[in-house]
């Protein structure tokens, strides 16, 4: 059976790496659609790797998306794979000083826009063609990944880009929140966390700013994506286990040439804990549930 892979950002960097990985498997074929701005990138991308369509996309217009989802199910008749990894660094000074006789001008979010709404945006929009996909219960190979690209920025705080910082911890967060829901529909979702990648995130006058030893190997990226993609039992760098049926809603961070399972923060207090846990989907569900039967019984 052949997959699909729907991924943003895929004509460069690491949406193109991970869609290299999976051209090249052997035991696997896949539809690769490389949804991307950049026309001339996707265009060559496609030119040389096996079944793969490119589809000019802008992330941050959601009609732009779904015509690519679109267009992307009518070739391929399922999605198995989705990749939300468009992303851009600010390049703008949020703390520059402005003229102080007249309010400030508004900054421009549009790092926000690609990180984090675009994302929401796919991973709404992914939840619905993942439901389209034909019934293969009996097949865990085919339960369907959402894979989002957050950053170590998202999990520590960088000072010179906050924007940058902000959108990416969102990705982490609306993953965690997410999780349980898209589970109930057998979707398996994670966010990504690497440290520096050399992509085209930035210019060689840029990177060279950087000490080589900060670098990770997008290779490593690369296995972790498709490690996570094709399913099963996870084991990261530490020696952590997650069995397949509870690897939901992970951040993965990856740095140099390893790969780390990170839970979210320790609760404040029991209190904290009970009242989080309250609200959570499962209780929020039961309490739907349970109303909607009171109404019943009372012909409402």
């Amino acid at each position: 059976m052949k997959k699909a892979a729907f991924i943003t950002g895929g004509a460069s960097g690491m949406g193109l790496a991970v869609a290299k990985a999976l051209s090249a498997r052997e035991n696997e074929d896949w539809d690769l659609h490389l949804v991307d701005l950049n026309e001339i990138a996707g265009k060559q991308a496609v030119s040389y790797l096996k079944e793969a369509h490119f589809h000019k996309t802008d992330v941050t217009d959601y009609d732009s998306l779904i015509a690519a989802f679109e267009a992307a199910f009518s070739i391929s008749k399922r999605l198995d794979f989705v990749y939300a990894n468009a992303g851009i660094v600010e390049r703008d000074n949020f703390y520059e000083k402005h003229d102080l006789s007249k309010p400030p001008p508004r900054p421009n979010q549009l790092t926000v826009d690609i990180n984090l709404k675009s994302v929401i945006d796919t991973s709404y929009i992914a939840r619905h063609y993942f439901r389209k996909n034909p019934n293969d219960e009996n097949n865990m190979n085919t339960v369907p990944a959402l894979v989002m690209t957050s950053s170590c920025g998202g999990l520590y705080p960088s000072e010179f880009c906050p924007m940058y910082s902000a959108s990416k911890a969102g990705v982490i967060h609306f993953n965690r929140s997410i999780a349980y829901s898209y589970r109930l529909d057998g979707i398996r979702t994670y966010a990504m966390a690497p440290g520096t990648i050399k992509t085209n995130l930035m210019n060689g006058d840029e990177w060279a700013s950087f000490p080589e030893k900060f670098f990770t190997p997008i290779e490593t990226l690369v296995r972790a994506v498709v490690h996570i993609v094709d399913g099963g039992d996870l084991e990261d760098s530490r020696g952590k286990k997650v069995r397949g049926e509870d690897a939901y809603g992970l951040t993965v961070e990856v740095n140099g040439e390893k790969f780390y399972f990170r839970d979210g923060v320790d609760w404040c207090d029991g209190q904290m804990e009970d009242m989080m846990k309250f609200t959570g989907m499962e209780n929020q569900l039961a309490r739907i549930e349970k109303t909607k039967a009171s109404m019943k019984t009372n012909g409402v």
